[in-house]
C-alpha cells in the first residue's frame, strides 16, 4: 500500500519539474553495477557499485546560456567569464540586469571557460528545478565558495560525475566486461572518430562524431574539450579527462589523467558534462518489480 501511495506523488513531482524546466539534459543509463576496475591502468579506475546516468553530450553553450540568463544578472561568483564571447556566449547590460546571448552557430558547441565551481553551480540549479532556483545549495553546499574542497552531498541528484563514473561511461564495455583504450569503444582512434589533434581547429557541435560513441552511448568523452570530474586529487585540485580538440591522441587514452588542476581554473579547452541518479520512477518501478518477484517466489 505504501508503494501505491508514494508512486503517484513521485511521478507527479517529476512531471512538475519537467514542465518548469527549460534545459533538458539527454542522459544515457550506465548499469552493470559492481564492475571490476581496469587492469590496464593499475586497477585504479572504472569500478562503480551503483547504476547512474550521465550526459550523452557535454553541456552546451545553449544550456549554459539558459543558466546564465536565470542566475547571472549580477554575475555572482563569476559564473560568466569575459572570454566566453569568442566561444559562443555574450554578456550585455549592467550588473544587476545582465543578459546573455548565445551565438546561433555555436549554440550546440560545448561551453568553455567554466571552472569546477561553475559546473557545480549549474548542477545545483538543475537539481533544484532551474528558473530562479538556488545555485548555491543542493548537490553541493557552496554558499558563495570559489575556493576550497567541496564534495557532493549525500542525496545529490544532478552532479559532476565522479572520476570512476566518467571513466566507466567512456571506456567500459559491459558486453564482454572489458575496457577499451579510447572512449570510442576501441583500442585505436583516428580524427574521423573524434575532434582532436587540431583536425578541426576548434570545438564542434556535440555529437558530431556520431558513428563512434562509447559502449554506453556517450559522445565526445574523447576530444572536443577536457571535462571536469569530481575527484579530489591533491589539496583542493580536481581532475580533468578526455583531451580536447587541440590534444594529441595520448590525451584521449584511458591512462591519461590531467590532475593537479585548481578547481577555479577556467580555460578555452575546458568544459563539463553532468551525471544524475536514475529517475525516481525508475527506482520505484525496479523496487516494485523486485517485490513482485519476491511475492512470486514465496508462492
Amino acid at each position: 500500500m505504501k508503494i501505491k501511495k508514494i508512486l503517484p506523488l513521485m511521478v507527479s513531482g517529476a512531471l512538475i519539474a519537467s514542465a518548469a524546466a527549460s534545459v533538458t539534459i539527454d542522459y544515457v543509463s550506465v548499469g552493470n553495477p559492481g564492475n571490476a576496475t581496469d587492469p590496464a591502468t593499475g586497477s585504479l579506475y572504472g569500478a562503480v557499485d551503483h547504476a547512474y546516468q550521465i550526459g550523452k553530450y557535454e553541456v552546451t553553450n545553449a544550456q549554459y546560456g539558459e543558466f546564465l540568463n536565470a542566475k547571472g544578472q549580477s554575475n555572482a561568483n563569476d559564473i560568466y567569464n569575459t572570454n566566453m564571447p569568442t566561444y559562443g556566449i555574450t554578456q550585455s547590460g549592467s550588473s544587476g540586469s545582465f543578459t546573455y546571448t548565445v551565438t546561433t552557430a555555436l549554440a550546440n558547441h560545448p561551453v568553455v571557460y567554466v571552472s569546477w565551481y561553475d559546473a557545480a553551480r549549474f548542477a545545483n540549479w538543475m537539481m533544484n528545478g532551474q528558473g530562479n532556483a538556488s545555485m548555491e545549495n543542493g548537490a553541493y553546499t557552496l554558499n558563495g565558495a570559489t575556493s576550497g574542497i567541496i564534495t557532493a552531498n549525500i542525496g545529490a541528484q544532478v552532479y559532476i560525475p565522479s572520476e570512476n563514473e566518467w571513466y566507466k561511461a567512456a571506456y567500459y564495455n559491459a558486453a564482454n566486461a572489458s575496457y577499451s583504450l579510447y572512449p570510442n569503444g576501441q583500442n585505436t582512434i583516428t580524427t574521423a572518430d573524434a575532434n582532436y589533434n587540431n583536425s578541426v581547429g576548434s570545438t564542434t557541435n556535440v555529437g558530431t562524431y556520431s558513428s563512434d560513441p562509447s559502449s554506453y552511448g556517450t559522445y565526445d568523452e574523447g576530444g572536443n574539450v577536457w571535462e571536469w570530474n569530481d575527484a579530489v586529487i591533491a589539496g583542493s585540485s580536481r581532475g580533468l579527462r578526455g583531451g580536447a580538440w587541440s590534444s594529441n591522441d595520448n590525451s584521449l587514452l584511458s591512462s591519461n589523467r590531467s590532475d593537479f588542476v585548481a578547481p577555479s581554473y577556467e580555460y578555452f579547452l575546458v568544459g563539463f558534462r553532468v551525471a544524475a541518479v536514475p529517475e525516481p520512477t525508475s527506482i520505484l518501478l525496479t523496487m516494485f518489480a523486485g517485490g513482485m518477484m519476491l511475492i512470486r517466489r514465496k508462492r
